[in-house]
């Protein structure tokens, strides 16, 4: 197995652990569910990949993202919690659009600031034309999807019943997506 594999078991197996010990809480204090919209930028690291498909272009693989997300967290304890969200985005250049869905763990601070880890899976379709902005090269035979363990950090700070918020992700630990959004809670 390879490091991948198993970091996303490990990740796996303690938010399974998680979720009858969540559906406990929820007896006890009910959960939160949120809506949002975000943007962002999201750089795909595929530089090399490219340049060895098409040398001699001038590559840019980094698109802004514009996207939607929805989750639902469980207080386990009197600060701690643990979530799930659901996200989609499209993207302008590079990324045609990407999606998942990812297992939060974090805290609450006593203002009610939510920071937290995520760990979950996350496809994406690049486009390689965009990449390289130019559209007379052919890419029909490339695979333009792939999907991967997603690992980030946020926050999200309330202001009222709405909030803020800012996330920090990596694909396979080969990309770098930053984002920045507001939300309703419920």
């Amino acid at each position: 197995m390879n490091t991948k594999t198993l970091l996303f078991a490990a990740v796996a197996t303690s938010a399974a652990m998680a979720l009858p010990t969540a559906a406990q809480a929820q007896d006890v204090v009910p959960g939160e569910g949120f809506i949002g919209v975000s943007a962002g930028v999201h750089s795909l690291g595929l530089e090399d990949e490219v340049e060895a498909i098409v040398p001699g272009f001038d590559i840019d693989d980094s698109s802004p993202i514009f996207g939607v997300f929805a989750g639902y967290d469980f207080p386990v304890g009197s600060n701690l919690f643990v979530g799930v969200e659901g996200n989609y985005n499209f993207g302008t250049d590079a990324l045609d659009g990407d999606y998942g869905a990812s297992a939060r763990l974090g805290v609450r601070t006593i203002g009610g600031t939510k920071i937290y880890g995520r760990a979950g899976y996350q496809a994406i379709k690049v486009d390689f034309n965009e990449i390289i902005n130019d559209d007379t090269v052919d890419f029909s035979g490339f695979d333009d999807t792939e999907g991967d363990f997603l690992a980030g950090v946020g926050v999200d700070v309330p202001v009222g019943k709405a909030f803020v918020r800012a996330n920090l992700d990596t694909i396979s630990f080969d990309t770098v997506r930053a984002t920045a959004g507001v939300g309703l809670r419920f």
